[in-house]
């Protein structure tokens, strides 16, 4: 009975294995007859740890890297990663104020001009106002000649009836100008010293004349006087001081060496000799 029932038990193992080994077998021909449709396998879910920010869903492409000779002629920079990623908060999923870009200063476009920091003042550089006029140019002075009466020579140069040649200074508005101011300053009314001024004690021969200034010219020697009128000496002693006047104060309003002087188209000598 033992011997039996132990080959009933060796022949059913048998059996057994031949099926473990027939089925596989089985399964593969099945497969390879029909071919099975893929099954998508469900999306992992996603890990978030109280450390790491979720990432936002993406909005826009994410910027391209540029070469160095394209990033010249760009406009603006693109924002880096960091402040795109700093525009959303942990854990919520929203969006929060991108924070500033203190990290790379802005590249002006090509053909402007970058703004200057002076403390906060604007420049404006083609505001189409005109600007602030200049300051008034500075008054030239111009240097007239006068006469002191019988000084001998102390306080000027000696000349004609013992009497001195003072120069009292004038201010003129140019220095172009300087050759009518300084005739002027002699000839214009009233002509003669006004009291209290620095020729309050001067005498001017040409007081009593009426002449008017019509043009001069310099030609680096001698400087030329054209008048037009009628002198008025006061006695013999004036005629040796209208010419010292005259010619000493057209010498040096242009620096020249030597002056001729004409009234109505004749010589001072001319003229001085008439009277």
């Amino acid at each position: 009975m033992r011997a039996r029932s132990a080959g009933r038990r060796r022949a059913g193992l048998r059996t057994a294995a031949a099926a473990s080994l027939a089925l596989p077998l089985w399964l593969g021909a099945c497969a390879a007859g029909a071919p099975l449709e893929p099954t998508p396998a469900p999306p992992a879910p996603l890990a978030i740890s109280s450390s790491t920010q979720a990432a936002p869903p993406p909005v826009a492409p994410s910027p391209q890297p540029q070469d160095a000779a394209r990033t010249e002629t760009a406009a603006p920079p693109a924002r880096s990663l960091n402040q795109a990623s700093a525009g959303f908060s942990a854990g919520a999923g929203g969006p929060s104020a991108p924070a500033p870009d203190v990290s790379t200063p802005s590249t002006p476009a090509p053909g402007t001009e970058a703004p200057q920091d002076l403390g906060g003042a604007a420049v404006l550089r083609a505001s189409g106002k005109p600007g602030p006029t200049g300051t008034p140019a500075a008054p030239h002075t111009v240097t007239a000649y006068y006469v002191l009466l019988d000084d001998g020579g102390r306080n000027g140069v000696r000349f004609g009836c013992n009497d001195s040649l003072v120069g009292v200074p004038h201010e003129t508005s140019a220095a172009g100008e300087a050759l009518p101011a300084a005739v002027g300053a002699l000839i214009d009314p009233p002509g003669n010293a006004t009291a209290g001024g620095p020729e309050a004690d001067l005498y001017n021969a040409l007081a009593s004349s009426r002449l008017k200034f019509l043009s001069g010219s310099f030609d680096g020697t001698t400087v030329t006087v054209y008048l037009a009128g009628s002198l008025r000496p006061g006695g013999a002693c004036d005629l040796p001081r209208l010419e010292a006047q005259l010619t000493q104060t057209a010498v040096a309003a242009v620096g020249a060496i030597r002056a001729e002087i004409y009234v109505n188209g004749l010589t001072l000598e001319e003229v001085l000799s008439l009277e």
